[in-house]
C-alpha cells in the first residue's frame, strides 16, 4: 500500500504519522514542491492545501483514493469521478477538537488570559492591570453553519448559560438552537461562531453588510476557513470599532503574512490554523485513524465512510 500525504510537517508530526500506519504499508510524507516524484506509484493521496485537478490525476495514474480532513475545496470531485478515483472528507472527526478551541478562545477572550498572562510575567505592579472582561452566562451565541462543528459548539454553549441561535443556508432545523435568518443572527448575537465550508457561495459571505449589522460589543471567531470572511472588511472593523474583537485560527492567506495588521491588535486572539490539530503540531491521532480505517474499506472493496462520490 502506498500512501503519499503532502504538506509541510515538521519531523515531530512524520514520526507521528507514519507510527500510527500499519507497518507493511509505504508512507511518503511530502512537501507540494516535492510530491511530483512520489505519484506515481501513489495509490492513496492525503492532500493538504494541494489541489487535485486533472493536471494532478495525470502523473497519478495509480491512484484509488483522495482522502481529505474536513474541507474538499481544492479537490476536483468531477475530475477524479471520471477517472475512478473515490474521494472522502473527514467530516465530523474533528468536531469535538475545534469546538473545544472554539470555546478556548471564547473563555481567553472574555477571561482576558493572554493580557493576563503576559501582565504576570512583565513581573508589573498590580496597580498597573488594566483591562475589561465579561461572563459567557446569559449572551447570545450565533452559530453560522450547523453541521458537526456547529451542532458541538452549540452543546457546549448551552453548558455555559449561553442563548443559542443558529442559521443552516438550506433552513434545516437544529434542536440545539434557535433557528434564525442571516441578519437576524449578526443583528441579535453577541459572538458569531462561523462554521461554513468554503465554496463559491461562501466565499467572502461575511463582510463589511455583516459587522455594521453586528453590536459594537459583539465578537467574531471564525474557525472554518479564513476566505469565508472578507479580510481587509474584518480589518476596517476592527479598527473602528464596529464590533468588539476578533478570535481566528483560520485565515484568507496562510501563514498569516508577518505584516498583517491583525498581528498587531489587543482585541484579537490569533491562532496558526491548530483547532483541529490537538495533539501536537500538525497532529490528530482520531483524524488520522480514521484516514487508516477509510483507506482499508476502499481497499477491501466496502464502502468508506463519507464519500463525496461514487465509482
Amino acid at each position: 500500500m502506498n500512501v503519499l500525504i503532502i504538506g509541510e510537517f515538521p519531523e515531530s508530526a512524520k514520526k507521528n504519522i507514519v507510527g500510527l500506519f500499519p507497518d507493511t504499508w509505504r508512507i511518503q510524507i511530502a512537501a507540494p514542491e516535492d510530491s511530483v516524484r512520489f505519484l506515481k506509484d501513489a495509490e492513496v493521496v492525503i492532500p493538504e492545501h494541494v489541489i487535485i485537478d486533472a493536471h494532478f490525476l495525470d502523473q497519478a495514474p495509480k491512484l484509488r483514493l483522495v482522502q481529505t480532513g474536513a474541507g474538499y475545496d481544492n479537490v476536483d470531485i468531477g475530475e477524479c469521478t471520471k477517472r475512478g478515483v473515490r474521494v472522502c472528507n473527514a467530516s465530523g472527526v474533528n468536531a469535538v477538537a475545534v469546538a473545544e478551541h472554539v470555546m478556548a478562545l471564547l473563555l481567553g477572550f472574555y477571561k482576558n488570559i493572554p493580557y493576563l498572562d503576559s501582565f504576570m510575567k512583565s513581573r508589573r505592579s498590580e496597580k498597573d492591570l488594566d483591562y475589561a472582561g465579561g461572563e459567557l452566562y446569559g449572551k447570545t451565541i450565533g452559530i453560522v453553519g450547523t453541521g458537526n462543528i456547529g451542532r458541538k459548539v452549540a452543546s457546549y454553549s448551552r453548558a455555559f448559560g449561553m442563548h443559542v441561535l443558529g442559521y443552516h443556508h438550506r433552513g434545516i432545523a437544529s434542536p440545539e438552537m434557535e433557528m434564525v435568518g442571516w441578519n437576524e443572527l449578526f443583528r441579535r448575537s453577541d459572538i458569531v461562531s462561523v462554521h461554513l465550508p468554503l465554496s463559491a457561495e461562501t466565499r467572502g459571505r461575511i463582510g463589511s453588510a455583516e459587522f455594521e449589522n453586528m453590536k459594537r460589543t459583539a465578537l467574531l471567531i471564525n474557525t472554518s476557513r479564513g476566505a469565508v470572511i472578507d479580510e481587509n472588511a474584518l480589518i476596517r472593523s476592527l479598527k473602528n470599532g464596529e464590533i468588539a474583537g476578533a478570535c481566528l485560527d483560520v485565515y484568507t492567506e496562510e501563514p498569516l503574512a508577518s505584516d498583517s495588521p491583525l498581528r498587531d491588535m489587543k482585541n484579537v486572539i490569533l491562532t496558526p490554523h491548530t483547532a483541529g490539530l490537538p495533539d501536537g503540531v500538525k497532529f490528530h491521532i482520531n483524524r488520522y485513524r480514521f484516514f487508516i480505517s477509510n483507506i482499508e474499506k476502499v481497499m477491501a472493496g466496502e464502502q468508506p465512510e463519507h464519500a463525496l462520490n461514487a465509482v
